[in-house]
């Protein structure tokens, strides 16, 4: 059977934290795209694909949105993403 590659419960708790500890512009932006208030789109957040957890995911588009704040101007964080 082929594992989906989508939300694994390994990252639960990790997503829960994210979601619970958004930046003021994840949350205003959360505030516009949620309750398909983009022309019906839904849109997920905290979303991951794989080991990766995006801000914002459109699974009817694949669109993936995210913010980036000051964290990934380090080196380090920049070969990682």
């Amino acid at each position: 059977m082929k594992s989906s590659i989508h939300n694994r419960k390994y990252l639960l708790e990790r997503r829960k934290e994210l979601k619970n500890n958004a930046t003021s512009a994840k949350a205003t932006l959360w505030e516009h795209l949620q309750g398909s208030k983009l022309e019906g789109r839904k849109f997920r957040r905290q979303h991951n694909i794989e080991n990766y957890i995006v801000d914002f995911y459109c699974a009817s588009e694949r669109l993936i949105i995210e913010l980036d704040g000051a964290v990934h101007l380090d080196f380090a964080i920049q070969n990682y993403d």
